[in-house]
Parts: structure tokens; sequence; C-alpha cells
């Protein structure tokens, strides 16, 4: 089964960082959060990705055209010049990068890696901005059992400050962006069935309006609970503290 990530984006909210790289190249840990989100698939057996590239694709090739040698030891005899790799352990993974358009919506960028799907009936599809512990095998069984369309996951919804608890005037707790417990949220990480391509109308068709509203009053939409650890990166604030999480060896996404 193949997983699209959808890594196109502006990332106009984090312009402090996008603006010479795209939104899920920006790091976490020194690492891209393109590297992040693809290592909670693989974990759960998943090895095959499509990448739909959009502003500042070609910084996203560069990382993979060159990720055997920025992840393992090199030596350059500077005499010779000649560059050995050293063989290091490195991820199984099968990575296709798709060019989907500078300008192109969500939908669209669905529609277009069509092709790179092959026969696959059901194929896996997220955000390149958002990670969770999600249970993705788990997400899977629970498709297939329903038997339609889609599913999406659906999460807690951060709350945009810290949560605090005092005994009169003692702060006894402190809880940095907390779930709010209040409804539920599109949270990425579908499981879809390759007809809801039918659904999309061209580029400019923005997969969370006409297309999922569709499936959605056909009840060809389905709903997964996530009630774990779910946070996306919209802001440096948001960065921040993933980087923190990550730093202190607390990272609940890091399911590797």
């Amino acid at each position: 089964m193949k997983a699209v990530i959808l890594a196109g984006g502006l990332g106009t909210r984090l312009a402090e960082e996008t603006s010479i790289r795209p939104k899920p190249m920006v790091e976490v840990g020194g690492k891209p959060m393109l590297w992040h989100i693809m290592n909670i698939y693989a974990a759960h057996g998943i090895n095959e990705f499509i990448i739909a590239l959009g502003y500042r694709g070609e910084v996203i090739k560069e990382y993979f055209l060159n990720f055997y040698a920025i992840n393992n030891d090199i030596t350059v005899d500077l005499q010779s010049g000649t560059t050995t790799i050293h063989d290091g352990n490195q991820p199984n993974w099968r990575v296709h990068l798709v060019d989907t358009g500078a300008n192109t919506q969500t939908g669209g960028r669905l529609a277009r890696v069509r092709p790179w799907l092959g026969n696959d009936e059901t194929f896996m599809a997220t955000y390149g901005d958002g990670v969770a512990d999600v249970d993705i095998r788990a997400l899977l069984a629970f498709h297939e059992r329903h038997g339609k369309l889609a599913t999406v996951t659906m999460v807690r919804p951060p709350s945009r400050f810290g949560g605090v608890e005092t005994e009169g005037d003692v702060v006894t707790h402190f809880n940095e962006k907390p779930q709010t417990g209040e409804g539920w949220i599109n949270g990425g990480f579908f499981v879809l069935h390759r007809r809801v391509l039918d659904y999309i109308d061209g580029d400019d068709s923005i997969w969370e309006r006409g297309p999922l509203e569709a499936i959605t009053r056909e009840g060809e939409l389905m709903g997964y609970r996530h009630e774990g650890f779910w946070q996306p990166m919209d802001t440096l604030r948001e960065r921040q503290l993933l980087e923190e999480l990550w730093n202190s060896g607390r990272a609940p996404w890091r399911v590797w």
C-alpha cells in the first residue's frame, strides 16, 4: 500500500522558515517534518510514498536525491577527488516525487497522483505538516471493516494556550497546549478508495470542501477516532513545542 503526502503548500504562518523551503522540510530535531511523517507510516509497514510537490518542490527532490549521502558517513579523498559513502542502516523506502503544480489545491494534488497509484484500489493520504501516534494498522483495519470509500482520522484539537491547574494561587500543574476534549476535527491520516478521485474536479478543487462534502452526503465517509497525541505545525510556536518534545526524548509520535 502507498501513502500520499501533500507537500506543496506555502506555509505562510511559518514565513520565517518557509521563505526558503517548503513547510514539510522545516526541521524538528534536525530532521524534516516529512521524515517524521514517513517514519510513522514505515513503523506500521507502509514503505512506499508518493510526495505531491508544489511550492519549492526542488528542495524536497534535492533532499531525497542526496538522502543516502546525507545520512551516512563520507570519506573524501582530496588528492584523487574520489568520494566513499560508508553504508549505514537506511530505511527501505521507495519514494515517488511528483510535481503537482505550484498553485494546485489539495484535491487537485490528490487527483494528479492518480497515475502513480498503479492498480491499488486503496491508498493512504495525509498532510505534510502534522504528526501523531496514530496506529496505522488499526486505522486500516477499521477502514476495511466498514467498506466505505473513505476514512478520516478524527482528533481532538489542541488548545491555543497552555492549561493551568491551581490550588489557591499555587500552580500545581501546567500542560503546554493540551487537547481541548471538545469536539473532533480532521487530523489527516486518511484511508481512501481510489474512486474518491472521481469526486475531484480539477486543480482548483479543495479536498476538504467539495469532494469530502459530497462523499459525506452519500454516507461514504467514516471517522476513525484517535484519542492519542496529534499536533500540527502551523506556527513557530508549534514548531518549538515539537522541538522541545523531541529533544526531551518524550516525542509521542516517535513510534519507530
